[in-house]
């Protein structure tokens, strides 16, 4: 599980070699709609979204929907795809289900630091949890923090054939 390690220091680490993933944008940065892997709409926020958001096609994450993605940087348009790199993940518990959340940035000049990204899906978690209160659904939900890219997208199930018909749980 993800470690909210050094949550202070800069990403990425052009050090070691990211992994690159494909990545379809569901929610673009600043939307006030969120729109699940299907593309329906799930909610409309108070708050616009401070990342974009979006999904890789090829891998199932733990809680049964698409692996989630974060892009950082400029607002991209919904249905965009973009080949980007993997910096990191967070771990996010929703309704009880494990979930990771890849961050991402499409040049590896971008820096940023943990820290906002990991208070943003703290905040995140709270809210999602009084949202799922008053939808009648039941869970623990909180941040779990930081975590290796490689190792959360190790954590996902390639996604066998192309016929993708959305999670069986619904969200």
């Amino acid at each position: 599980m993800p470690v909210d390690k050094q949550s202070h220091s800069s990403i990425p680490d052009t050090s070691t070699k990211l992994p690159r993933l494909e990545v379809i944008i569901e929610i673009p940065r600043g939307s006030f709609m969120k729109r699940g892997s299907t593309g329906e709409l799930d909610f409309i926020s108070p708050l616009p979204c401070p990342y974009n958001y979006g999904s890789v096609e090829n891998y199932i994450g733990l809680e049964g929907d698409l692996l989630d993605a974060v892009v950082l940087g400029p607002r991209l348009q919904r249905g965009q795809r973009v080949s980007v790199y993997a910096v990191g993940a967070i771990g996010l518990t929703d309704r009880g289900l494990y979930d990771d959340k890849i961050i991402c940035t499409m040049d590896t000049a971008i820096t940023t630091r943990r820290l906002p990204v990991i208070l943003f899906f703290r905040f995140y978690a709270k809210c999602k949890g009084i949202l799922n209160l008053f939808r009648g659904r039941r869970g623990r939900n909180a941040c779990n923090g930081w975590c290796d890219a490689g190792e959360a997208i190790s954590r996902a199930r390639p996604l066998e054939g192309s016929h993708w018909t959305g999670p069986v749980i619904p969200f």
